[in-house]
């Protein structure tokens, strides 16, 4: 089954059409973006791959791992792409890091790479929390995420019948292993709609991207 589009994204009600704008030009942009979710199977992985689809299509993409041997695939030149942790986990898979080899991960990042990942948390400041404290992140090294999307699953976590970005952050930097996040789009669940709170600041700035995306999938 091939990947969902944001398009499809919005189409199902997963997002609105600003959010799906803000995810494409983050990518575009090469922001670094953290997708997080309470349950298993809340569809991070399907909102980070529809997200990269809008990358340049010169951006290399890096996957990180153990299997890859100490230096986790991480090339020793920043090339401008992406490097892929599917999770801060400690779950125990290949491509589940924690500890030191996050902290090797998000280290690697200012020679020349963004970063796509994912975890289970509540919310933003929680998910700060468990890069920060729980991993020993550097606040330095944590701002580096840009973009941090929290999705709703709503019904039994392994049977959800829907999936729902209920909110939507761009991170001014980390202090004291707490984000400046400015809340940019939520989901009003009592009126099951989306709204913009704020704009970004910083996303969608290169090129106008945003204002593209925004007339995209303002058609969707």
């Amino acid at each position: 089954m091939p990947d969902l589009s944001l398009t499809d994204l919005v189409q199902n009600r997963t997002m609105s059409s600003e959010m799906a704008a803000t995810l494409a030009a983050a990518a575009e942009e090469r922001r670094s973006l953290l997708i997080t979710a309470i349950p298993r199977m809340a569809g991070k992985s399907t909102v980070m791959r529809a997200a990269l689809q809008h990358a340049p299509a010169s951006t290399a993409f890096h996957a990180v791992s153990r299997a890859a041997g100490r230096g986790l695939g991480i090339p020793g030149t920043g090339d401008g792409g992406y490097l892929l942790l599917s999770e801060i986990s400690q779950a125990g898979f290949d491509d589940y890091l924690w500890g030191v080899e996050v902290r090797r991960v998000f280290g690697a990042l200012p020679g020349g790479f963004s970063l796509a990942t994912a975890l289970h948390s509540g919310g933003v400041d929680q998910a700060f929390d468990v890069i920060t404290r729980e991993n020993g992140v550097p606040d330095e090294l944590a701002a580096r995420i840009e973009l941090v999307t929290y999705i709703r699953s709503i019904g039994p976590w392994d049977r959800p019948h829907r999936r729902v970005i209920e909110s939507m952050y761009e991170i001014d930097g980390v202090h004291d292993g707490r984000p400046a996040a400015r809340l940019l789009h939520r989901w009003v669940e009592h009126e099951d709609r989306f709204e913009v709170v704020e704009d970004a600041r910083h996303i969608g700035t290169v090129a106008g991207s945003l204002e593209r995306y925004r007339a995209l999938f303002a058609e969707a």
